[in-house]
């Protein structure tokens, strides 16, 4: 089994501490190292640590073992005392009134505006450094550009003189 770079990084420092103590690094060390990065845990280990910590009534074990119908009156109860609540939340919804929308009056120009400013905040701006790189990757290219533009136009230019 290919080892992950944790585990590798692992037994480097369990080999420079054992090199300090003056003890060979020996092939159960190695193996211990991959094990301290990749031990699982079950999902019932978790779920039994989460039911201690938030003090749950009953353990994963007397819910295994508790009656389906229970579990399912449990669950009925939920449903419909959540199906309450979202009745409640509507009409308490429906019964506030609602205030007409706001009309704001600008005209198409300063709405652009408004939007220009808008966007530009969203903006990621760069640092100075990056900036300054950008700007002398463009110069350059546009250098070159010139070079390569005004070399063909006197070769044309001279092409067209000899023709004419």
């Amino acid at each position: 089994m290919a080892k992950s770079r944790a585990q590798r990084k692992a037994e480097a420092a369990r080999k420079r501490r054992l090199a300090e103590r003056g003890i060979a690094a020996e092939r159960d060390e190695e193996s211990k190292a991959q094990h301290d990065t990749q031990v699982p845990e079950s999902a019932y280990e978790v779920e039994a640590e989460l039911a201690i910590e938030h003090g749950a009534e009953e353990t994963p074990e007397e819910a295994l073992e508790a009656p389906a119908p229970a579990k399912r009156d449990r669950r009925e109860e939920r449903r419909q005392r959540k199906e309450a609540e979202r009745r409640a939340k509507e009409q308490a919804e429906r019964r506030t009134a609602k205030e007409p929308a706001r009309q704001r009056e600008r005209g198409a120009i300063m709405s652009f505006f408004a939007s220009v400013i808008a966007e530009l905040r969203k903006v990621q701006w760069p640092d100075r450094d990056t900036l300054v790189q950008a700007s002398a990757v463009t110069l350059l290219f546009v250098a070159i550009a010139a070079a390569y533009l005004g070399v063909l136009d006197a070769i044309f230019s001279r092409l067209i003189d000899l023709l004419i």
